[in-house]
């Protein structure tokens, strides 16, 4: 029998034998604790045509402790579409435009205003003009609690970016990842650019891959702190904590189903590795694939139709797709020796996955109607693949510096943002969908 091998937040090859990275992501219950921990973002890489637009200061109260016409201009540059240009004024979301910006080449202008209400909230009004058309494109207000005013920035960036460009912006999701300090592993919560983290979990025990459901309001991980991967599902709002896969042998892989009723995992229960599909209230698991090969890493198609997994039944590690109800198994990648890690696109559309190729490990984007294969990676140590709520963007971990951080590329690989903490190591990344209205 092959060996099925457990290698943790790393991949590992031995002989035929493979295993996937496990997943485990945990939201402690009521208000988690602020992790002080400085971050990172670098940016490289442009789009092709970038368009003008400046975010004056906004007219704000000392007493905010954000920025929030920086929050906006940040999250703006760090796409890669726009054009950023300093407009050296302050402007209020009223008044007349500033047609004379017209002058520093600047087409589309954000303005506001910051203003404490008597119960302590901030009142946010900001304007989108059109200095072209002069014109402006919307002009909105936004109440919030002084603790909520760079989630706030991030708000009116999505709305700004969808505006602008026709997609939905990605700037208010959440991701969730792992951080190796010193000897423990530590569970984050943090906005999308992996600022604001927020301590879920600390321990000794290696915690992994974590997951979130599509709705945003719980996460599946797996946890080693019985000694032995056990499936979780844990209820965000609520700290309610649910084993539901604690078979014997290993229990791992989570990957919830599209409505969020189920999850995908790996199982062994008869000595090797195959995909099960079990409730996310527990209960008997239910086997979707049967073979003489390591069978793990699955994840669900966004029609829950099929389920993609990784094998080594051909030899080597491959991904596979399967009816989500169990049946015959094609296989997905071709033309390297070792794809694991299958991640879909929120459309179904694309596939992100892990590549061997000359040795190194890299994050391919194939266009599966078309079979195309794009690499978005360079730096050849990558793994954990996770896309944006909005498919535009693959998060990943890679090895940078002697350090693990977090890259978030777009799909085309032009434009690259490496998200590091100077308080440890980042890795297996979850973007998380976007957030509910």
């Amino acid at each position: 029998m092959k060996a099925f091998t457990k290698l943790v937040l790393r991949r590992v090859l031995l002989s035929k034998a493979f295993v996937a990275v496990l997943g485990l992501a945990l939201w402690m219950g009521g208000h988690p604790n602020r992790v002080q921990a400085q971050q990172r973002v670098d940016v490289s890489g442009v789009a092709q045509s970038l368009l003008p637009v400046s975010v004056a200061s906004f007219a704000a109260d000392q007493r905010a402790r954000v920025d929030v016409a920086a929050v906006i201009r940040t999250d703006l540059s760090r796409s890669g579409l726009f054009n950023m240009i300093d407009s050296g004024m302050t402007l209020a979301d009223t008044g007349p435009l500033p047609l004379e910006l017209r002058g520093k080449g600047i087409d589309m202008l954000v303005s506001g205003s910051a203003s404490r209400l008597a119960d302590g909230r901030f009142d946010i009004r900001y304007r989108l003009s059109d200095l072209i058309k002069q014109r402006a494109m919307f002009q909105r207000s936004l109440v919030v609690h002084p603790d909520d005013l760079r989630m706030a920035g991030h708000r009116i960036a999505d709305e700004i970016f969808e505006a602008l460009t026709g997609e939905k912006g990605i700037f208010s999701t959440r991701i969730a990842y792992v951080s190796k300090q010193a000897t423990r592993y530590v569970l984050q919560i943090a906005d999308w650019d992996a600022e604001n983290p927020q301590l879920a979990l600390s321990s000794a025990e290696p915690i992994i891959s974590p997951r979130w459901s599509p709705d945003g309001t719980k996460l599946a991980y797996v946890s080693f702190e019985s000694k032995k991967p056990v499936v979780y599902v844990h209820n965000l709002a609520t700290g309610e904590r649910l084993a539901v896969a604690n078979f014997r042998g290993s229990n791992s892989a989570p990957a919830w189903s599209p409505d969020g009723q189920e999850l995908a995992v790996a199982l062994t229960l008869d000595g090797m590795s195959q995909i099960y599909r079990v409730s996310v209230r527990g209960g008997s698991p239910s086997r979707v694939t049967s073979s003489n090969a390591i069978d793990t890493e699955p994840v669900f198609s966004p029609d829950g139709r099929s389920i993609y997994f990784t094998s080594d039944r051909a030899g080597s590690p491959q991904i596979y797709q399967v009816p989500s109800q169990g049946g015959e198994a094609k296989r997905v990648s071709f033309g390297s020796p070792y794809s694991t890690s299958a991640r879909l696109s929120p459309d179904g559309k694309l596939l992100a996955y892990i590549t061997r190729r000359e040795g190194r490990y890299l994050v391919a984007v194939r266009d599966l109607a078309t079979g195309d294969d794009s690499l978005i990676s360079e730096g050849g140590r990558e793994e954990a693949p996770s896309f944006s709520p909005n498919g535009k963007w693959v998060m990943y971990a890679s090895r940078r510096g002697g350090r693990d951080a977090l890259i978030a590329a777009s799909v085309d690989g032009k434009v690259k943002q490496q998200l590091a903490s100077l308080a440890g190591d980042m890795r297996e990344p979850a973007w998380g969908p976007l957030p509910l209205k």
